[in-house]
């Protein structure tokens, strides 16, 4: 083969190695007919929560497994057919396999890198918070925007997106918003993008000048009903309120919001949507998710530096700077990964960004420094 043909297939074998090792290939067969054997007793739904946790393992080792064995197949054939191609000269069909494996090694690394989502919530579902920051009416627009952002992203990788709640600013967008996203791996690949966002553009609010704007995200992991937080009843308030609805016959005319304050913290949740039980639930769901990342934070420094880096919603603390005037240009100031194609990335387009930032997490370094060390 050409020397561009075994480099893609070197890279693809590195992958492939990766992929092994993180999900312990040697005994996956062995651990697989654990689980089938765990699936055929009849009592085992007898413990509904102990029986989802066991389903969400096994379907996890079966896609490892489907994964390599999908990407082995794929890279051998395309080879058999780059040496078929060579033996008759047929330089169509080697350029043809050569471009399936090009494509094939972009899938493999992408799937290395969510072998690396190996934390103890990196799979869970996120709760993810928007809060507008300094900028006044622009910044409520910019945390729409971003809104919109994370919900086209996540709607683009098939997980569910629930909105929570939601405070609309006083002219136009949103002083904050919660969603839960639900999806394996979540919460993995969302934690990366807790920070502060700036924007620079020209306003669209009839100024005309060029004005500066900042948001503040957080991801937090929904909490398995398997991980014990404690929360004590005389640390929280909780109030009810009237939900805002949309008008006409959809307004809500009943106390059905609930919002929980947790004092020692002073972190505060909601949730408004038509039952006030399933408002507490939700609430509490909440509030136990951010207590846990505290406790999380507390204890994993490199977790704690990603938390920290939220600070204030305004200048100096930003993760990662969108640039629309006077030109194009999205920044992630933490792995200097960037790109020109701003509309790409408000349309949902993050993956580069949370790839590169979980490269760095992972290796302790940006992609390129580590590129520049190959």
């Amino acid at each position: 083969m050409r020397a561009e043909a075994q480099n893609l297939v070197a890279d693809i074998e590195k992958s492939l190695e990766l992929l092994r090792q993180r999900m312990g290939f040697e005994t996956a067969a062995f651990r697989l007919e654990e689980f089938n054997a765990r699936v055929e007793d009849p009592d085992l739904w007898n413990d509904p929560a102990a029986a989802q946790k066991l389903m969400r393992e096994r379907q996890m080792l079966v896609d490892a497994l489907d994964t390599v064995k999908a990407i082995e197949t794929e890279m051998r054939d395309n080879v058999e057919l780059i040496e078929l191609g060579e033996m008759e000269e047929d330089e169509e069909v080697v350029e043809e396999a050569e471009t399936a494996l090009a494509a094939l090694k972009e899938k493999a690394a992408k799937k290395e890198l969510e072998a690396l989502l190996n934390g103890e919530t990196d799979g869970n579902d996120a709760f993810l918070e928007i809060k507008s920051g300094a900028g006044g009416t622009e910044a409520c627009d910019w945390a729409s925007m971003l809104a919109r952002m994370y919900v086209r992203w996540a709607e683009s990788r098939g997980f569910s997106v629930e909105l929570q709640e939601e405070q609309a600013g006083t002219e136009a967008g949103i002083k904050s918003a919660t969603y839960q996203i639900k999806g394996h791996n979540a919460y993995g690949w969302l934690k990366s993008e807790s920070g502060t966002h700036r924007l620079v553009r020209i306003s669209p609010f009839g100024k005309g000048t060029r004005e500066t704007s900042f948001a503040a995200v957080g991801a937090y992991p929904v909490i398995d009903d398997n991980i014990e937080v404690e929360v004590n009843p005389a640390d929280i308030r909780i109030d009810t309120y009237r939900s805002s609805g949309a008008g006409g016959q959809h307004v809500n005319t009943t106390d059905s919001a609930v919002r929980i304050t947790h004092h020692p913290t002073g972190i505060v949740v909601t949730s408004s949507e038509k039952s006030q039980h399933q408002n507490r639930d939700i609430a509490m769901k909440a509030l136990k998710s951010r207590l846990y990342q505290l406790e999380l934070d507390r204890r994993s420094a490199e977790v704690n530096a990603l938390h920290e880096a939220k600070g204030d919603a305004g200048w100096g603390a930003q993760i990662r700077s969108y640039v629309m005037q006077p030109y194009q240009m999205v920044k992630d100031l933490r792995t200097n990964y960037e790109t020109a194609d701003t509309k790409g990335v408000l349309d949902g387009d993050l993956d580069g960004f949370m790839a590169a930032t979980l490269a760095m997490n992972v290796a302790g370094k940006s992609r390129a420094d580590a590129q520049s060390e190959e």
